[in-house]
């Protein structure tokens, strides 16, 4: 019985040793990232856009440009100036001590100024459409794929009516049929519906997305204004995910009311005139 035990043993010792010989003898897994590599440095497909995606996220030399360039639009219609002026911005050089910015009423935000917010939005891609999901607002924008095209005569709507191709490995947007009750961005540009914008996204690397647009608006400018850079950085692990931000009316008043106005030096509860 002795012998038995023995025997057994050095057997099962014998097989339990095994995988770790084989281990041993396994070669160790290539390409392994080093940790002088970045996550941009991982393979990704140039044609696929989904995923979170924030503006401002701490992106080096971005700057809070909540409009389409620096430089500012190219000149002002008569139309124009007279919509520029009658705006009164919370945001930028031109804010106002009394705003009559639309978001504070709940307008939706509308395209392009949506792109602006540092708040995430989803990119959902289909072989028919690639749908954009925004935090704020919980607005959703549909961009039409396939061939499809504008309609003779679209009805004028906050996000527009969006058509989508691919040009090597740059996404151009194409939008029309938008309407006059919203602003271009923060700073009180009017958009008016002859508003045409087309936008060029690209992913440069794995969590990079890069945005260019050009603004043809002729009723409102006198010229194409075409953006600066815009950013957008892709949101991994905890922070790929959208919080329930819808606008409410009650809330953006007292927001207006605790940041806003002591922000502007105004104290309590202020109304405008």
């Amino acid at each position: 019985m002795g012998i038995r035990r023995v025997s057994l043993i050095s057997v099962l010792a014998s097989v339990v040793g095994l995988p770790f010989l084989s281990l041993a003898q396994t070669p160790t897994p290539a390409q392994k990232p080093s940790a002088t590599q970045t996550k941009d440095s991982e393979s990704f497909d140039p044609h696929d856009l989904s995923g979170y995606w924030q503006f401002f996220n701490g992106i080096p030399g971005q700057g809070i440009y909540a409009t389409p360039s620096k430089e500012g639009p190219p000149g002002l219609t008569a139309w124009g100036k007279e919509h520029f002026e009658a705006n009164k911005p919370s945001y930028g050089p031109r804010t106002a001590e009394f705003d009559n910015d639309p978001i504070q009423h709940c307008r939706p935000t509308g395209i392009p100024r949506i792109l602006f917010y540092p708040q995430p939005f989803e990119i959902v891609q289909t072989p028919g459409r690639v749908m954009m999901f925004f935090e704020r607002e919980h607005e959703r924008r549909d961009i039409w794929l396939g061939g499809r095209k504008h309609p003779d005569d679209p009805e004028p709507t906050w996000m527009g009516h969006s058509i989508g191709k691919w040009e090597g490995d740059t996404f151009v947007v194409d939008s029309v049929g938008f309407n006059d009750r919203t602003w271009l961005d923060f700073y009180g540009y009017p958009r008016s519906e002859s508003l045409h914008l087309i936008e060029r996204y690209r992913r440069k690397e794995r969590t990079t997305l890069i945005l260019q647009f050009t603004v043809d608006d002729p009723k409102a400018y006198t010229g194409k204004w075409e953006s600066d850079t815009k950013l957008y950085k892709l949101l991994t692990g905890d922070r790929a995910m959208m919080e329930e931000l819808p606008c409410v009316a009650e809330e953006e008043e007292a927001f207006t009311n605790k940041v806003r106005n002591p922000a502007r030096g105004l104290t309590g509860t202020v109304q405008p005139k």
